[in-house]
């Protein structure tokens, strides 16, 4: 089996895998963690909404604008990840980066 097919059955192994760590700017880093932490509130005031037996179209209309913000978020990570890890990786001579990238699209388009 191979280690691609090993960590599509079992993603918990990719996180073991993967020591490599990315080097974001304190600036952005600051802004995901604050765009996280608004969308931890939302996620917080959906289940509240549920608890609370409100209109469904009302959920599902939060529940998209949460899915937005986490797309905002996904977005910052793809921009840093392209002009920093990728970048550096293929001026390396790893091309392998391509196939790491590719696999990561796939993931973000499933939605």
């Amino acid at each position: 089996m191979t280690k691609d097919l090993i960590l599509d059955e079992f993603p918990e192994e990719s996180a073991i895998q993967s020591c490599r760590k990315s080097h974001h700017p304190e600036t952005v880093k600051t802004n995901m963690i604050h765009r996280l932490n608004r969308i931890e509130g939302q996620i917080r005031g959906i289940k509240g909404m549920v608890e609370k037996d409100v209109y469904c179209d009302d959920i599902i209309t939060q529940l998209s604008a949460t899915q937005s913000a986490l797309n905002s978020v996904a977005k910052v990570l793809l921009d840093g990840h392209l002009k920093g890890c990728v970048k550096d990786r293929l001026a390396e001579g790893e091309d392998e980066v391509l196939d790491e990238l590719l696999v990561t699209i796939t993931k973000l388009m499933r939605k």
